[in-house]
């Protein structure tokens, strides 16, 4: 990553932050305006020098602020911090910007640098092309929100980064810096205007739509420039005349919709609305871009001569749709046959668009048939149009804005997204067992063992679909086989693409996967035409405990050798997905026990599938922070095992992590290369031998793995009153109450046991706390037991951090978040827990384990402080913590008066606006918080 020039950035905050000011002042008052200011340069110079009689004074500031005050004092800090979050994000393109400039080698993860490694090891132009014929960059976007912003403060942001752009254009004079410099006083008026938290719950017709601003306003431009990105690093590296094409390998994925795990919310009606606002906001980005071409390729057709096929093309559009498209004006550019041409294509998605809005409107289009039937006849026109352009020698013209939209097509078709359906592995369970029980010869399905069940449902899936008598099938059983007969019905009228996988949450055995193609047989999904088996879904089972990640090989040993499920495997492409839970494995074991179970699970399944001659894509299902498999996407992906990752990978996308990457069409442009680059890398097994792990580093990990699995567990599941610690001594219960999500935090209701709470709530609630145990707890002890007092052993870690990229991208990630983690304001957290006996025993636990981690990871890494090595990132979380401290501080009083059962109702709920608002300003803070 480039550096970040430090005097440019404080410099653009500076103004930010003076401008801000003003609109405190003017806006919410002088009172206020102080306010800000006390906390800001008290705690400033908190950090810089501990005062205990500046500490007392400033809670004593704190404690007599009125909720009106504090509601604003809170606001502003948010503010802040967004606003710190736009100068930082428009500082590291700019430098992005520099470095392209100089024309010298670019950062580590550009396209540039990645065929730079790849030519200097002498990969051949002929390996390079196939590498990049199996690649598929799958990024999948989630409602999991833990800074979830409304849609109307991620536009009025996206304004302020760009004014800030144009601030910094060298060719612009003093007055027009002047005039740039009150837009930005405008904007942030807007900003200030504009309540950030939202009045109701959303709905999850808001979540998806909120999943479309990041294609609207960023990804159709980031996708076409990725794709430019690339051809002129393969131009650069490789030479114009390689012959290396670069095909279309970006693919997005989304669950917002599609999600129905614990979210009673999501109905099959929530799935088909889904399906459709992804085809309407994609024909309306075509029906642009045509307009625009057509204004474009303005050739006579007495200055060039289309190819044949082309012309065929049109006369036959002519036949069937002049009446309709030029109903007014037959003879319209009768002489310009390209635009002629665009002008009826343009025409046939407005109707494909009409469709989609009247069926949104729950009616239909009588008489509509001039539409597209699907995205490959609009592509093959628009494949017309370029290899015409090209066979009259207007290559150049052809490789313009045709080009980008011919890649946008390509990547996204009708259907903009492949949208995934989760359900949890019971509830396909129970809809079986009903389905079996009302068949003329009744079957006790739950009676069966395993194997009995995996016979059965073999039989059963090659044979006729099972009478189904609906009304005396219980609603949940209804809705599930329901939502079968929507996926089949949606791949007919949008695209046989619509969808991408099935994915079975808690899956714990084979027979989970089968029963899910028993009830896809009921919707016709799945089945025999004659002596050939045809499979219209594919099914990703979830592997997401401790327990499940140990039994990956034996359940998917069991699948396999199920020649029912095989034939269908290779109905649909012969390729397996298996999904991997991030979030559940750590909340259940730890960050050492789950990361190392992840890494032996890839392997296991990786060389189970190469041995049936299976391709394997591995889904993995990370979140934003440490603890729920986040961390850059570059490091992350070079940490997969060797030779698991075979030019594919799919990951989810979740809660702030997106408006973070995607917001912007300059940061999406730089993550999506990010993670092709290292995509690329990994992928280097499919053209050589990929190197084989140290088995001496195998067996220190896995002794590393079960410390840490046993330090974490004695912390959460052997220490009374743990769970009631994390309930008092974070604002979890809190967080429930934001209006950030539609689905809720516990998957079973009245359920608080540590399996019941969310992975996002868990994280969400320490991280707010300033633990953030979920990302580091175990390893300090796990690395000290493993070397007590030995040197030696000491050394063999620190050549494992050196040399195994997995350990390396593991401590690494972990001193972000023992950097975000404070014991000092974890211990306010932990005076909120009216236990003092259990409250000081767990309080003392974590940060002693703390100490400990910070002490063995700076050893191991052979670094002098936490994020040495990253240098921006140190000065990022520097600089915000002078800032989190007062929220933290002000949040801790609102909670002990929020929760005072001792006043009344109405005096209680004074507190809970500033409470809430302060979850949503530590979230901006941290930025990576669930």
């Amino acid at each position: 990553m480039i550096s970040l020039n430090d005097k440019q950035l404080r410099s653009r905050v500076k103004l930010f932050g003076a401008l801000l000011g003003e609109t405190l002042k003017s806006q919410a008052g002088e009172k206020v305006y102080a306010a800000v200011e006390t906390l800001r340069k008290g705690y400033i110079s908190l950090r810089q020098e501990d005062s205990p009689r500046l500490r007392q004074r400033l809670n004593r500031f704190i404690a007599n602020l009125d909720a009106e005050t504090l509601t604003h004092v809170v606001r502003a800090f948010s503010t802040y911090f967004s606003l710190a979050n736009i100068a930082e994000e428009a500082q590291q393109y700019r430098s992005r910007r520099r470095a392209m400039r100089t024309g010298g080698p670019l950062w580590t993860g550009s396209f540039d640098e990645a065929l730079r490694d790849f030519k200097a090891r002498d990969v051949s132009a002929e390996q390079l092309q196939s590498l990049l014929n199996r690649l598929a960059y799958m990024p999948v976007f989630t409602a999991h929100p833990t800074e979830a912003k409304r849609r109307t403060v991620m536009e009025g942001l996206r304004r302020i980064f760009l004014l800030s752009e144009r601030l910094d254009d060298p060719r612009i004079g003093k007055e027009e810096q002047r005039d740039i410099r009150e837009q930005l006083r405008t904007e942030i008026l807007i900003l200030w205007k504009t309540d950030e938290v939202r009045a109701q719950r959303p709905q999850v017709r808001d979540e998806i739509k909120n999943g479309l601003f990041y294609f609207r306003e960023s990804l159709f431009q980031a996708v076409p420039a990725t794709y430019r990105n690339m051809d002129k690093g393969v131009r650069r590296i490789y030479g114009a005349d390689s012959g290396v094409t670069v095909p279309s390998f970006l693919r997005f994925g989304s669950w917002i919709g599609g999600d129905r795990d614990g979210n009673p919310f999501v109905t099959p009606e929530t799935t088909v609305m889904a399906v459709r606002l992804h085809q309407r906001e994609i024909l309306r980005e075509y029906v642009e871009r045509i307009t625009h071409l057509s204004h474009v390729l303005t050739h006579s057709h007495l200055l060039c001569t289309p190819s044949e096929a082309f012309r065929a093309s049109l006369e036959r559009d002519e036949v069937s749709f002049t009446d309709e498209a030029f109903a007014d004006k037959p003879h319209r550019f009768i002489s310009e046959p390209y635009r002629r041409k665009l002008y009826i294509m343009r025409h046939r998605l407005m109707q494909n668009l009409r469709t989609v809005d009247a069926r949104l409107n729950g009616s239909e289009v009588e008489g509509a048939t001039a539409g597209y039937h699907s995205e490959s006849g609009f592509l093959h026109d628009l494949y017309l149009i370029r290899d015409s352009l090209i066979a009259h020698g207007d290559a150049i013209i052809a490789d313009g804005d045709l080009k980008d939209l011919i890649r946008l097509v390509e990547t996204f078709g009708f259907f903009l997204v492949h949208l995934d359906v989760r359900q949890e592995s019971t509830r396909h369970t129970e809809a079986v067992s009903e389905l079996l029980a009302q068949q003329p010869e009744p079957v006790d399905y739950k009676s069966l063992d395993e194997a009995q069940r995996i016979a059965l449902l073999s039989e059963l899936i090659g044979h006729n679909p099972l009478p189904v008598d609906r009304s005396t099938l219980s609603e949940s059983a209804r809705e599930t086989l329901e939502v079968f007969k929507v996926m089949a019905r949606m791949r007919k009228e949008v695209s046989p693409k619509a969808f991408g996988n099935y994915v079975i949450s808690m899956t714990h055995a084979a027979s989970h996967v089968l029963e899910v193609m028993l009830l896809a047989q009921q919707a016709g999904l799945v089945g025999r035409r004659g002596d050939e088996w045809f499979c219209d879904i594919r099914v990703s089972p979830l592997f997401e405990t401790i327990i499940d990640l140990e039994h990956i090989e034996p359940v998917m040993t069991t699948l396999l050798d199920s020649s029912t499920y095989t034939a269908l495997l290779r109905a649909s492409g012969n390729q397996q997905e298996v999904m991997l839970g991030y979030s559940d494995s750590c909340k259940d074991g730890g960050i050492l026990a789950s990361s190392w179970n992840l890494y032996q699970a890839q392997k296991k399944i990786a060389a189970l599938a190469a041995s049936r001659g299976i391709g394997l894509r591995l889904f993995h299902g990370r979140g934003g922070t440490i603890g729920r498999g986040g961390g850059p996407t570059h490091e992350a992906i070079l940490a997969q095992p060797a030779g698991t990752v075979h030019g594919e990978i799919k990951f989810t996308e979740q809660g702030e992590v997106l408006s973070y990457k995607y917001s912007n069409a300059e940061t999406a442009v730089f993550e999506l290369t990010m993670g092709v680059s290292g995509l690329l890398k990994a992928s280097r097994g499919l053209i050589a031998p990929p190197a084989q792990d140290n088995p001496e580093h195998i067996a220190i990990m896995q002794q590393l793995a079960d410390s840490g699995e046993e330090a974490y567990r004695e912390l959460t599941d052997r220490t009374p009153g743990f769970l009631n610690y994390f309930y008092e001594a974070t604002p979890v219960n809190e967080i429930g109450m934001l209006n950030i999500g539609s689905r809720p935090s516990h998957r079973k209701k009245g359920d608080l046991s540590k399996g019941s709470v969310r992975a996002i709530a868990w994280v969400f609630g320490w991280a707010q706390s300033r633990h953030t145990i979920p990302a580091w707890y175990g390893i300090g002890s796990a690395l000290a037991k493993w070397c007590g007092d030995d040197a030696r052993r000491m050394e063999q870690l620190q050549t494992m951090y050196r040399e195994w990229p997995f350990f390396r991208a593991l401590l690494s990630n972990t001193q972000m978040s023992l950097f975000k983690a404070d014991m000092g304001i974890a211990a306010q957290y932990a005076g909120l827990y009216a236990n003092r006996e259990v409250a000081d025993k767990v309080y003392n636990m974590i940060a002693a384990e703390h100490g400990r981690t910070v002490t063995n990871v700076l050893q191991v890494a052979q670094l002098k402080e936490l994020l040495e090595e990253t240098p921006g990132l140190l000065l990022s979380l520097s600089r915000r913590n002078p800032y989190l401290d007062p929220l933290n501080h002000i949040q801790i009083m609102l909670l002990r008066r929020y929760r005072d059962t001792s006043q009344g109702e109405e005096a209680r709920n004074i507190w809970l606006e500033p409470l809430l608002r302060s979850i949503n300003a530590i979230a901006a803070g941290m930025r990576n918080t669930g």
